[in-house]
C-alpha cells in the first residue's frame, strides 16, 4: 500500500536536523511506549548525519530507551570497518557513540574487511538474513530515514541501475555506482516499503530539482525517490531551497 507523500518545508537546513530530529525522538518514544521497542532505518549523507547531530544536541534525547532501539541502516559504503567515508562510522561520531545503545542492537552492514571480505552481494546476503532474522522478510521499521540525491537516488539505489528494478531481494550489492565509492550495499525498494514510515531528507539547492521530479508523478526506475513510501505515512522534509521548485500547492506555508 502506497500512502500520498506529505510535505513539510522549514526554513534552513539546521532547522530542518533540528526539527527532524525532535520528530524522530517523538517516533521514538511512542512506539516504545505502545509496543516496547523501536526500529529506526539510518542514512547517511550531509542530512542524515546533520539530523543525528541535532539529536545528540538536543534534551530531549534522553526520554528515549536507547536499550530498546535497534537500528539498521538502508545503504552503506563497502569500504573497510571505521573508514571515514562509511555511514556507520559517520554516524558514530555524529550520536552513537554518545548514547547508552545495546550494541547486540545496532545493525551495521557488512564492511569490506569482514566476514565476507570483498564479496559485496555475499555481504548482502548476510544483511537480509539478519533483517529476516529480526522480521518477515524485515523488521517492521517504526521509521525509515533517506537522504535524496540530487540526481533522485535514495539509499544507493540510482537511476536505471539494476539495484532499482530489483522486486524479490530486500538488500543487494551495488557495483559500478555513479557516485564514489563504486560498490555498495544497499536495502531495495520492497523493503523501504515495508517500513511504517519512510521520511526522505532533502536541504539545498542542488536537491530543488530531484524533489521536483520525485514529486511530480516521475517513476521510481527513472527516480528512485518516488518509489520510496511509507505503508502508513510517507514524509518529504525540505528547506526551502531544496522545495523551491515545487508547487505551493504541494506544502503549506514554511515555518517561521
Amino acid at each position: 500500500m502506497s500512502t500520498t507523500p506529505q510535505v513539510v518545508v522549514h526554513r534552513d537546513k539546521e532547522l530542518m536536523a533540528r526539527a527532524a530530529a525532535a520528530r524522530l525522538i517523538t517516533r521514538i518514544v511512542d512506539a516504545q511506549a505502545s509496543r516496547g521497542s523501536a526500529s529506526v532505518v539510518l542514512t547517511g549523507g550531509r542530512n542524515g548525519n546533520g539530523l543525528l547531530a541535532a539529536l545528540a544536541a538536543a534534551p530531549a534525547r534522553d526520554a528515549i530507551d536507547w536499550s530498546r532501539l535497534d537500528l539498521w541502516w538502508g545503504d552503506e559504503r563497502f569500504l573497510p570497518e571505521g573508514d571515514p567515508d562509511r555511514n556507520v562510522t559517520q554516524a558514530r561520531e555524529a550520536l552513537l557513540d554518545a548514547v547508552p545503545l545495546d550494541p547486540e542492537r545496532v545493525h551495521a552492514m557488512p564492511a569490506s574487511d569482514g566476514p565476507h571480505g570483498t564479496d559485496v552481494d555475499a555481504a548482502a546476503a548476510a544483511y537480509a538474513e539478519e533483517l529476516a532474522a529480526a522480521g518477515d522478510p524485515v523488521p517492521a521499521f517504526d521509521v525509515l530515514m533517506l537522504g535524496v540525491g540530487p540526481d533522485t537516488h535514495v539509499a544507493s539505489l540510482f537511476p536505471e541501475h539494476p539495484a532499482v528494478r530489483e522486486t524479490e531481494r530486500t538488500v543487494v550489492g551495488v557495483h559500478g555506482a555513479p557516485k564514489p565509492p563504486p560498490t555498495r550495499v544497499t536495502l531495495t525498494l520492497p523493503a523501504i516499503r515495508s517500513a511504517r514510515e519512510v521520511w526522505l531528507l532533502a536541504a539545498g539547492e542542488d536537491k530543488a530539482e530531484a524533489a521536483a521530479i520525485a514529486l511530480s508523478g516521475a517513476g521510481e526506475v527513472q527516480a528512485p525517490a518516488a518509489g520510496a513510501q511509507g505503508r502508513s505515512r510517507t514524509l518529504w522534509l525540505l528547506d526551502a531551497a531544496a522545495a523551491s521548485q515545487l508547487p505551493r500547492a504541494l506544502y503549506p506555508p514554511a515555518t517561521p
